[in-house]
């Protein structure tokens, strides 16, 4: 059966692998520890607000100012890393790759808010479903970042996909606006999303992640 839709773009963190727990209580800590208070009736929004972009973009959301980013950044992924053991695959993530890949017309490819070093080290590395992927577009790749489409862009460029035959796959409102901007289908992780409220407006609802086997 032909498929209208055969270029696969992920996002990772909230997508692929579940690392809210890894990334977004060492950030308060940070933050915490540099004099960023953040109220304790705010925490939890704030985390999930923002979840899934770069770590400065975090910051600079969050109302730290730029001097201190660079060394909070730095800190933050130790702290992460000291919590490997929390992150976990979503459940049916392996199977739905491994049933994209075997289709003949089909390519994969990342653009993520990670760094190259952690892509390589602490995904690749990781989970062997990780060798479909064709292309991987990390953050160093480009100046812009989600929302903006340069990723996605320059992933699909990488893949030589156009886009009426291409869909981002990503879990927050940043990722369906960067599909968008960059003028392609937004599939939203629903099942992996700290504010499934944000994306339900995606072109393909994703309940689960078979849900994307089901798109034409």
């Amino acid at each position: 059966m032909a498929h209208q839709i055969t270029n696969f773009i992920f996002d990772i963190d909230g997508t692929l692998i579940n690392t809210y727990e890894k990334y977004m209580p060492p950030m308060i800590d940070v933050m915490e520890k540099h004099g960023y208070h953040v109220p304790k009736d705010q925490v939890d929004s704030l985390k999930r607000k923002l979840f899934g972009i770069t770590g400065a973009d975090s910051l600079r959301q969050a109302g730290v100012k730029e001097e201190d980013i660079p060394e909070m950044v730095d800190e933050w992924r130790k702290l992460s890393f000291q919590r490997e053991d929390l992150v976990t695959v979503f459940p049916g993530i392996k199977e739905m790759i491994t049933d994209l890949a075997a289709r003949p017309d089909a390519k994969l490819a990342i653009a993520t808010s990670k760094v190259r070093e952690d892509y390589q080290d602490h995904f690749v590395k990781d989970y062997d479903w990780t060798k479909y992927f064709d292309v991987a577009v990390t953050e160093e790749l480009t100046s812009k970042h989600k929302p903006d489409p340069d990723p996605i862009l320059l992933a699909m460029e990488k893949m030589g996909a156009h886009p009426e035959n291409s869909v981002y796959v990503g879990d927050t409102i940043n990722d369906l606006k960067a599909a968008h901007n960059a003028g392609i289908k937004f599939a939203g992780a629903l099942y992996g999303s700290s504010q499934p409220q944000s994306i339900q407006d995606a072109d393909y609802p994703l309940h689960e992640p078979q849900d994307l086997l089901k798109i034409d």
